[in-house]
């Protein structure tokens, strides 16, 4: 008797309800497409990627050319003192050998191992470029450009003719950090 009692209850609880088939499901409504042309947005991108890492066609830079930047606010004693070789050298990273994809990756796997290592003042040796085509020399201006980039770069400078003097540069590299300051 318990049985009849819960069907007829399930039966009340059930009464108005429409069982429909599966044709008669109504779907639901999809979000239309975006009309955003995501594939030419990539392309864009990686165009533009591309281009921050060449560097123009007139700023080419001759072999004896001395290199140097530094931030703003970098103080001109600091830079004075950087120019004049007046850090102490923590490492240094020789590229010779090396074409500019692979100096590219070495200086980026570098510089954040020194920023690891609280390594505040470094030189890099790309040479001179005599070796360099008529476009003259392709990892000196390829330095010349990463380290302009950088957040974690102060300031660079061509080092003095006994720590490579055109063909290596001291750069001056934040306290870890503080990198992400601009």
């Amino acid at each position: 008797m318990h049985e009849d009692d819960d069907t007829q209850a399930f039966r009340d609880a059930m009464r108005g309800i429409v069982v429909r088939k599966p044709s008669d499901r109504v779907e639901p409504a999809r979000k239309p497409l975006s009309p955003r042309p995501v594939q030419f947005e990539t392309d864009e991108l990686a165009a533009l990627r591309e281009s921050l890492e060449m560097v123009p066609e007139d700023a080419l830079i001759a072999s004896g050319e001395v290199l140097n930047y530094r931030m703003p606010g970098v103080q001109d004693s600091v830079f004075r003192r950087l120019r004049r070789g007046g850090y102490r050298i923590g490492d240094e990273l020789d590229l010779h050998g090396l074409n500019a994809e692979k100096a590219r990756l070495a200086v980026h796997v570098f510089l954040a191992q020194c920023q690891d290592r609280d390594v505040r003042c470094v030189r890099i040796i790309h040479g001179k470029g005599l070796r360099s085509s008529n476009d003259g020399p392709v990892l000196k201006r390829s330095i010349d450009g990463w380290l302009r980039r950088r957040k974690d770069v102060l300031a660079f400078h061509s080092a003095r003719p006994h720590d490579g003097g055109a063909g290596a540069v001291y750069v001056l590299l934040r306290k870890p950090g503080n990198a992400a300051r601009p």
